[in-house]
């Protein structure tokens, strides 16, 4: 996200790992609330796929906020399909940890899920947007964060915001990892700087 470390060098498609054609093994029902996790989600609802660092205490931070439906931890934004962690640990897959999150608009804003996002924060991240809207919200709320943590002497944003890619479901043992192991790592540290988002600007 900040300008603090050297970006690890994404692989050419050609010299990513091959992969495999068939989705690996995952749970079948969040571990916290039930709820199938590949789907069928409820009418209504709508996705987002957000990647700020270890997906275990991201995955944490967006369960707990009302009007999720279901999360689940997988692999984005790379070459190889359906990589493995410790392939995607290699960085020759290109991909990033990220949190899938289904959601109900009438319960909870895209706005509140971005709050969510920019204040848990990882340096390594990216926004994975499904609409129109949701891109419109991303950058008017990178632009409003950018500007709280210029003023509080935190270097440029470096968050990419792109399409949504091909989400792959990671391993069954990652999914809710926190509530299976509450005493477990969490790596996430949020800059302790508030975003303003949800105080007079909003997304359709």
């Amino acid at each position: 996200m900040f300008n603090l470390r050297k970006k690890i060098e994404m692989p050419a498609p050609d010299e990513a790992l091959k992969g495999r054609g068939t989705p690996l093994p995952t749970a079948e029902r969040h571990f916290v609330n039930g709820a199938p996790l590949k789907g069928p989600y409820p009418a209504g609802s709508e996705t987002a796929i957000f990647g700020l660092g270890c997906f275990w205490g991201a995955e944490r931070k967006f369960w707990q906020v009302p009007g999720v439906v279901v999360t689940a931890v997988g692999y984005a934004a790379g070459y190889t399909p359906n990589p493995t962690y410790e392939e995607v640990c290699t960085g020759r897959t290109g991909h990033n940890e990220v949190v899938l999150v289904v959601y109900d608009p009438k319960k909870v804003s895209y706005e509140t899920l971005l709050k969510t996002f920019w204040e848990s924060h990882n340096p390594t991240s990216g926004i994975y947007v499904t609409s129109a809207a949701q891109r419109e919200a991303a950058e008017a709320s990178k632009a409003m964060y950018a500007a709280e943590l210029g003023k509080q002497g935190y270097g440029a944003i470096t968050t990419e915001i792109l399409d949504a890619p091909e989400f792959f479901f990671a391993e069954d043992y990652h999914q809710q990892y926190l509530a299976k192991n509450p005493a477990g790592y969490c790596g996430l540290g949020g800059t302790g700087v508030s975003c303003p988002i949800g105080t007079g600007v909003a997304a359709e």
